[in-house]
């Protein structure tokens, strides 16, 4: 856990106007860390490449500044956990973007299982059949076990959270401080939000809503996320920047089609035909996701080694968790499975027409 000195000089970068992430970025790459930014002089800092004289006076003047020291007593008394870069609770996959950021509020948890998440976005002027679409989609990877990311704004990122609260866990990214809602009316949303996942921001406490802000983000959304799933978006739709994003960092990126006379989807429209998978349900998106790089624990004695595991049943996905990658006997999963005989060896025959593993020669097993 990073020490209370960490925590503020952290802060204190991140508190400076026009201290912007991509300006962060480079302040860290070029001094190492915070603390090292602040020990530098005016004429060191201008060094920086997008560092004015304005920008490097701003640094050397909040090195002695009392906010950030205010603002952590603040949160700790609201009861919203900072969590820095360095920090084992900060999502891995977000740490891999090019200009994550350097500090996440985060009123709520999160938890490792987090790392199988997909985020959902579109518009705020939605019609009913993407609501409806969103709170389905977000209701149904809750269930497969899906933390679903969206960025608390009207319509279908609303409707995207309401659905996984019926089953599972959700994460809210603002454009603004977790301590002023942005909209207003999404309140109590949060509030739930934060029971059943977490409300992340870079911002300020108090930042209100500034229209920079929620196309920067956007790269958080996708960041967090394996994959997009864009639901009703129309050409000049925000959602489409969160698609840039999602693009530059390698994820996938699905969408929703909608009547094809529909001005709401003009832009789901355009990125399928641009590549962009097409979903009809779950298992479209599911079934995409190729491997990821550490298997998430997503229940005791459970882990996900691809998304594409969760389209499984329970008994498919027992048996797939004797399984390694390295060579296990069909002798040994039939011992520690609790199933009778039978029911582990037909299970064995269809994971392998799935191809989820393959047999080895001395009847022996290991996953694809």
């Amino acid at each position: 856990m990073p020490t209370d000195d960490e925590i503020l000089t952290a802060l204190r970068l991140n508190l400076i106007p026009g201290v912007g992430p991509r300006t962060q970025q480079s302040l860290l790459e070029y001094f190492g860390s915070p603390a090292s930014v602040f020990a530098a002089s005016r004429g060191v800092l201008l060094e920086v490449e997008g560092i004015g004289p304005k920008l490097a006076s701003a640094i050397v003047a909040a090195a002695s500044s009392g906010e950030a020291e205010r603002e952590l007593e603040r949160c700790r008394s609201l009861g919203v956990e900072l969590i820095l870069r360095d920090d084992a609770r900060y999502p891995a996959v977000l740490k891999q973007i090019s200009d994550p950021p350097s500090v996440l509020y985060c009123r709520g948890t999160l938890e490792p299982r987090d790392q199988l998440a997909i985020g959902i976005v579109g518009s705020r002027r939605c019609t009913a059949y993407g609501r409806r679409q969103a709170e389905k989609m977000g209701a149904a990877l809750a269930r497969a076990g899906v933390t679903v990311v969206s960025g608390l704004a009207r319509g279908i990122d609303a409707a995207a959270h309401l659905g996984a609260l019926q089953a599972g866990r959700t994460l809210a990214v603002l454009g603004t401080g977790v301590e002023h809602i942005y909209p207003p009316e999404h309140f109590d949303l949060a509030g739930r939000v934060a029971q059943q996942g977490a409300i992340l921001s870079e911002c300020a406490l108090d930042q209100a809503p500034l229209p920079g802000l929620f196309p920067q983000r956007n790269r958080i959304i996708s960041g967090l996320s394996l994959a997009v799933l864009v639901i009703e978006a129309t050409r000049n739709s925000g959602a489409l920047h969160t698609v840039r994003h999602a693009l530059e960092q390698g994820r996938d990126v699905f969408a929703v089609p909608g009547p094809i006379d529909s001005l709401a989807s003009e832009g789901c429209h355009d990125i399928i035909r641009d590549g962009a998978t097409l979903v009809r349900n779950v298992d479209d998106i599911l079934s995409v996701l190729g491997p990821m790089v550490n298997p998430v624990t997503t229940a005791p004695g459970e882990s996900v080694h691809s998304a594409r595991e969760l389209t499984l049943d329970p008994q498919e996905r027992q048996i797939l968790n004797l399984i390694t990658t390295e060579p296990v006997t069909v002798d040994f999963v039939l011992q520690q499975s609790p199933l009778e005989t039978s029911r582990v060896l037909a299970t064995i025959t269809i994971l392998e027409m799935k191809r989820f593993i393959r047999r080895l020669p001395g009847g022996q097993l290991s996953r694809q």
